[in-house]
């Protein structure tokens, strides 16, 4: 019944299911079904949520921050991949929540919890090596927002470096693995600066951020600094992804083993 997932989707799903699986396994946790689509929304509004306000501790998730409205979790897949997550219901990349005035800054929170990644690993990374990144609505398989957090993979990085002092808030075209990206450097991710908002405002009028994949890495090696680096594509541009979380190295190549 699942014949339908391309690979990419059917290892997507396959690592999802086993770490909502695996959460079950942590303490008292809602039952969750293999298939289920809710099952992000189901762990950290279920659990985390209301463990960090009745106990002070947010397990399964690594925080939860009531007044950034965010969680983040350490997803299975992967040496140290984490997602953010909203505390509030909200669908994915489509959702209207996302770029209305005073919306939660979900990249800025992102990109913090990089330092999630470095801690689990136990190393330093340059801006450059890290990465967050968000599936399109057509290449995910659960309906709460949530943005990969993780290493940046090596050649991906080199085949970024050309941008990394292009005058910012201007679009330029390039090819990774194969299909086609824009590339926009910004001195900041939060307000219009902020991703969604980059995006969504610079879209045709034919094109949907329903579906489109973005992802965000440091425009070399001190993002404070260099600033970052916009990486989006679509499923409505010729050649165009809608998965942009193939650019990352779940297995953290770029960090000592």
């Amino acid at each position: 019944m699942l014949s339908f997932l391309s690979p990419a989707r059917w290892f997507r799903f396959a690592t999802l299911a086993a770490a909502l699986i695996a959460l079950c396994g942590t303490g008292a946790c809602v039952r969750l079904s293999a298939v289920d689509s809710d099952g992000l929304w189901k762990v950290v509004g279920g659990q985390c949520v209301p463990n960090m306000r009745d106990k002070g501790q947010p397990g399964p998730c690594t925080t939860v921050d009531f007044q950034k409205r965010d969680a983040v979790l350490k997803d299975i897949a992967g040496r140290a991949q984490y997602l953010l997550i909203p505390t509030d219901r909200v669908s994915g990349i489509e959702s209207d929540d996302i770029l209305y005035a005073g919306s939660p800054e979900y990249w800025v929170d992102a990109w913090a919890a990089t330092h999630d990644v470095e801690t689990k690993l136990g190393t330093t990374l340059t801006a450059n090596q890290l990465g967050t990144e968000i599936n399109s609505s057509k290449r995910r398989t659960q309906n709460q927002l949530h943005i990969h957090v993780d290493c940046m993979r090596t050649d991906i990085t080199q085949a970024l470096a050309p941008f990394n002092t292009m005058p910012p808030n201007t679009w330029r075209w390039t090819t990774l693995d194969g299909n086609r990206y824009r590339v926009m450097r910004v001195t900041s991710l939060r307000d219009r600066s902020n991703p969604f908002r980059v995006v969504a405002r610079d879209l045709g009028p034919k094109q949907s951020m329903a579906l489109q994949t973005i992802l965000v890495t440091g425009a070399g090696p001190n993002a404070q600094r260099d600033g970052w680096l916009i990486v989006n594509s679509g499923l409505d541009v010729d050649n165009g992804s809608g998965s942009a979380e193939g650019l990352l190295d779940h297995q953290c190549a770029v960090a000592a083993h």
